[in-house]
């Protein structure tokens, strides 16, 4: 059947601005050491690649820190908080298991007509989100999105178990979803779900197979759980095979790509992760020495860390990935517009 017409392509879709938040507590290695039993700084340093981490403070939530992530998202963007169409917040450490964080995050920013919902891909999610920003401006075009990715992990962390508690931090990141001129935006994305492995990374308890309770408390299955080293064999084994097929798909090539915002995992896992998928020639933005890995809201923090260092040029290929719990991956290559 030949295309009618009369009928528009779909509008390029992608980044207006960007934003970040991360909370005044800087948790230095050394400080970390006298709450870690076993977690010399040098260790941490070695093994990571992360000297340092921020901490919420007791009165901060995610939707706090997304709020005020928020905000010089949308002043970069030149777009007023009341004149968004959707919020879209990722997270896996929301404020309460209800209301959704994101309607708490809509009032703290006076977006009142966005419609609002939260997605938990954990450390994928804010990929995951940005997917789905770009499926809601396609078929509304005109329409603006805001999208958030918050945690706040010091709050589920086992201090007992130096795997996972020196890695984490907690963190903010924000990005104004819109049209923009053709031959910008998002040009290609994948998003990959391996239920099958599941296991690596879990909270035990807490929802409804096994509500919160004073045995699971005394047990510790409301910590954060994590068998790093099956993540990091899942990671080298699915995520290049990801981003290889996503830019074949595109007509690109590993070759081809100026910037490389991962995941901020662990500073190790990534090295092994650019040269398993032939990056070397990208610059990777990183943003792990300074504040660890603040799960979903890893690659939109050094999206805007490497944003507002200048070095995303108009026009060049930025390529995002994200991958975490689940097992999920995220992948998105975009063309950077520098509006």
């Amino acid at each position: 059947m030949l295309p009618d017409p009369a009928q528009k392509s779909p509008a390029a879709v992608g980044i207006l601005g960007t934003g970040s938040y991360l909370p005044s507590r800087e948790v230095t290695n050394a400080e970390l050491a006298t709450l870690v039993p076993g977690a010399d700084p040098d260790w941490v340093a070695r093994k990571t690649l992360i000297e340092a981490r921020r901490f919420a403070a007791p009165d901060e939530a995610a939707s706090d820190l997304a709020a005020k992530a928020s905000v010089p998202a949308l002043e970069r963007a030149g777009i007023d908080a009341a004149d968004l169409d959707y919020l879209i917040v990722s997270t896996s450490t929301g404020d309460s298991p209800q209301p959704p964080t994101s309607t708490l995050v809509q009032e703290l920013i006076g977006a009142d007509r966005a419609a609002c919902f939260d997605v938990n891909v954990v450390c994928a999610g804010f990929v995951f989100a940005l997917e789905m920003a770009r499926s809601l401006v396609s078929v509304r075009p005109g329409a603006k999105v805001l999208v958030v990715a918050t945690d706040v992990y010091s709050r589920i962390l086992d201090f007992g178990d130096r795997r996972t508690a020196v890695l984490f931090g907690d963190g903010a990141g924000a990005a104004v979803v819109g049209a923009v001129p053709d031959g910008y935006g998002i040009l290609e994305s994948e998003l990959v779900s391996r239920g099958s492995a599941h296991q690596l990374i879990r909270v035990e308890a807490g929802g409804s197979r096994r509500p919160a309770s004073a045995e699971t408390v005394a047990n510790g299955e409301h910590y954060f759980r994590m068998d790093g080293r099956g993540v990091r064999e899942f990671v080298a084994e699915h995520v290049p095979p990801v981003l290889q097929a996503m830019l074949e798909r595109g007509g690109m090539h590993p070759k081809d790509v100026d910037h490389f915002v991962p995941h901020q995992a662990n500073g190790v896992m990534l090295q092994e992760l650019v040269d398993l998928a032939q990056l070397d020639g990208a610059t990777t933005h990183l943003t792990l020495a300074r504040y660890g890995n603040v799960g979903s809201a890893s690659v939109p923090v050094a999206l805007d860390a490497a944003a507002g260092s200048g070095k995303l040029l108009d026009g060049d290929l930025v390529l995002l990935a994200g991958f975490g719990g689940g097992m999920a991956v995220g992948a998105s290559a975009l063309r950077w517009y520098a509006n």
